[in-house]
This record gives C-alpha cells, structure tokens and sequence, in this order.
C-alpha cells in the first residue's frame, strides 16, 4: 500500500478569491494541525461554519511560512504517496495557490458516487457519509482535524468495496480510485431545485432552458463544480 495522506482545509469562502486559514492532516497515523493568517480577512459567514475568527489567526504565520507548508512540500514529492480528500479539487486548489502541487490524488466524493451508481444517497457531503455509514468516531463537523477524521473511516469503507470489486486486489483498488478521481463524474439525478428527484436526462427533453441557465448559473460562480458542470454539458450536447 502507498502511504496515504489524508487532509482537509478550513477556509475564508469557497470563492477562488479565497485562501486556507486552518489545515489538518494525517499521514500513517501521525496527525497535525494548526492555524495560520490568511491575506484575507475572515468574513463572519466563514467564522459562523467553523468558528474561526481573525482575532485566532491574528499572530500565526502565513501558510507559506510555515512548518506545515514545508512538510506538506516534501510529502507531496514523494511517489509513494497519495493525496487523500473529501472533493479534493477544492482542496487542491487551495494549496495549488499557495504554491503546492498535488500530483496524486483520491477524491473520497468521487468514489462515493461512483459506488451509489443508481444514486440513491440522499447527499454525498461528508458529515452526511458519517452518519448514514453509522461512522462511530469523536470528531467536530467543520473542524479540519475532526473532517480528517471522519475522511481516515470513510476511506476505509469505500476502499474496502473497492477492494471487493476488484477481486481483492488493493493495489488496483487503488488505481482505480485514483482514475475515477481524476475525471468528472455524470451525475444522474437531481437533489435539489424544482426537478428535484426526477432524472437530468428527463429534464434535458422537458426543460432544456433549465439546464442551460443551471449551466450558465455554474459558470459564472467562481467556486470550482466540475462535475456539474461536466453533467449538465454532457445532457445539453455541449462536450
């Protein structure tokens, strides 16, 4: 097995405007975590989710400068080891613009979907996966190391099936987890809205115009939707 890096970020927003100001991670049992000053003040929405406030960031360092950053850039250079989080790409993309690069990585959200192919998960967010899996473990929602807690269990559950899956296989459990991570997903079913429950390719023939504002709505948000993107792109003949 690779060595598995497991981690979550807090943030100021989910805006690309936005920068980390708590980070938790874990790899082989050894887990940290630490707070730090991001270029941006903390906007009371962010402190209302994770109770971070500036006055807590107001004398740590910038990521940047820190010891985490340093370890972080050694670890994500080495081979042997796999980026691990729950929708990684936002994730990524807040060490991507502090200067770290993620090579390697597995997708927790991906592989939950991917393993629900007839959807019938009411909601893939992690704190949901917790407790429908009946994830039994002290952590705080919304809390880096206590989301990098509940992420160590849910990968196991969702290796162990992918273990299965490829007859009992771990290494190409692996490299399938990581393939499936790497590309969007097609996602079959509306959750939300007002076709809430009824298929995307059904509404894709009765209201196409919903579609094509939902996409336009996507992508003029500057927070990153792949796969909804990718999704609605697909049904509306636009890849």
């Amino acid at each position: 097995m690779p060595k598995l890096l497991f981690l979550d970020t807090e943030t100021t927003g989910n805006e690309k405007k936005d920068y980390l100001c708590q980070i938790a991670y874990s790899i082989e049992g050894a887990r940290k975590m630490a707070l730090f000053k991001p270029p941006l003040t903390i906007p009371p929405g962010a402190s209302a989710v994770h109770h971070i406030t500036n006055k807590m960031v107001a004398e740590k360092p910038p990521f940047q400068f820190s010891f985490e950053y340093d370890e972080l850039k050694k670890l994500l250079h080495d081979e042997d080891v796999i980026f691990v989080a729950h929708n990684a790409l936002f994730d990524i993309g807040m060490l991507e613009k502090e200067g770290l690069k993620v090579p390697r990585f597995i997708c927790t959200l991906r592989i939950a979907r991917h393993l629900d192919p007839e959807e019938k998960i009411e909601s893939y967010r992690l704190q949901f996966l917790r407790y429908l899996l009946d994830i039994d473990i002290e952590a705080a929602a919304h809390d880096a190391l206590g989301d990098v807690l509940v992420l160590e269990k849910l990968f196991e559950r969702l290796h162990k099936k992918m273990v299965e899956n490829a007859g009992g296989s771990e290494e190409l459990a692996i490299l399938e987890m990581m393939d499936i991570s790497s590309r969007p997903v097609l996602i079959k079913t509306f959750k939300f809205g007002k076709h809430n429950g009824k298929k995307v390719e059904e509404v894709a023939k009765i209201d196409r115009g919903y579609l094509e504002w939902l996409l336009a709505q996507k992508l003029e948000k500057e927070e990153d939707d792949e796969d909804w993107i990718y999704t609605l792109k697909y049904y509306l003949g636009k890849l």
